[in-house]
């Protein structure tokens, strides 16, 4: 944990630690790793400077498209902007069945957060238009599934709100599966949080379009592994969440976490790298992308001496 000033208030995340005073926010994006709402007890090498990398591209490709919470990021594990405290909806956009929709599907589940999708689907299919299906913010735990119609009984957006969010995130998943597609990928979902600043604007906030919020499949091994009832080749997040289900974690209770060696940790490290060499350039270098405290801390104090004067 860092220096902070007083008054500062501390969360921290699954996997970014957070620091918030006044109407501005740091974010120290660590190489901690979670899957199923669990955090893995290994960090991944670099993972938080390919997480930081991507989204921050991203964030300032999207700016004319949706505002965003962003000002800059002036260490590879550091990013920092506006206050905007998050509306405790996760906004899931998908243009696939795939991963845990698809395990609900082959399970029997028809009715996904209030979309009815039609029997015979199959794993990996593109559906005929993207979705949201939304879940509830846990500040601790799962997230549930939630819908349109329980986020407006609940209040906790207006119907115009929730308007603007939905178009918001539609926008940005175009956006994406056109970029995606220009790199020879697939965006096949990924997820968005939104925040409203004191002023009652909404913007974006948290990362986008990253290996631990999106997946991706390679564009040109997608016909051919679909046709044959296989998996397309990925990058994202999943194929952590594969090797758990494999060892019979699924963040349920009782579930005893497998070994973690380092050459797995290394593996999972080197594909993220990948995807950040797929999708940003110019290429990933780990030279000076290690975390590193004390440049963060250098960081924090040359952020607050500019912003908490």
């Amino acid at each position: 944990m860092l220096h902070i000033l007083p008054d500062t208030i501390y969360y921290k995340g699954k996997v970014r630690d957070v620091y918030s005073k006044g109407d501005f926010i740091f974010i120290v994006v660590s190489d901690r790793i979670s899957a199923f709402d669990v955090v893995l007890p290994k960090t991944i090498p670099y993972k938080g400077a390919v997480l930081n990398g991507i989204s921050t591209f991203f964030l300032r490709e999207t700016k004319n498209i949706v505002p965003n919470w962003l000002i800059d990021t002036p260490n590879s594990h550091v990013a920092y902007g506006h206050l905007a405290p998050t509306i405790p909806i996760e906004i899931v956009v998908r243009g696939y069945i795939a991963g845990s929709m698809w395990r609900a599907y082959e399970a029997g589940e028809r009715n996904f957060c209030g979309v009815q999708l039609p029997d015979g689907l199959k794993n990996n299919q593109k559906l005929e238009t993207p979705i949201i299906t939304p879940t509830t913010k846990a500040a601790a735990g799962h997230d549930e599934n939630t819908s349109e119609e329980e986020i407006l009984n609940h209040e906790i957006v207006t119907k115009d709100e929730w308007s603007l969010i939905k178009k918001y995130a539609l926008d940005l998943f175009d956006f994406g599966t056109r970029y995606a597609a220009s790199k020879n990928l697939i965006l096949v979902d990924t997820k968005f949080e939104f925040g409203k600043k004191k002023n009652g604007e909404i913007i974006l906030i948290d990362e986008i379009l990253t290996p631990d919020s999106s997946r991706y499949f390679i564009a040109d091994s997608y016909q051919e592994k679909f046709k044959e009832g296989g998996n397309p080749i990925q990058l994202s997040k999943e194929f952590v969440r594969q090797w758990l289900i494999e060892n019979n974690f699924m963040g349920r209770q009782g579930d005893i976490m497998p070994i973690m060696h380092e050459d797995w940790t290394n593996e999972i490290s080197e594909k993220y790298i990948s995807l950040y060499n797929k999708l940003v350039e110019p290429p990933f270098f780990k030279e000076s992308k290690e975390f590193n405290l004390e440049k963060i801390q250098l960081a924090y104090d040359s952020f607050s001496q500019t912003y908490y004067k």
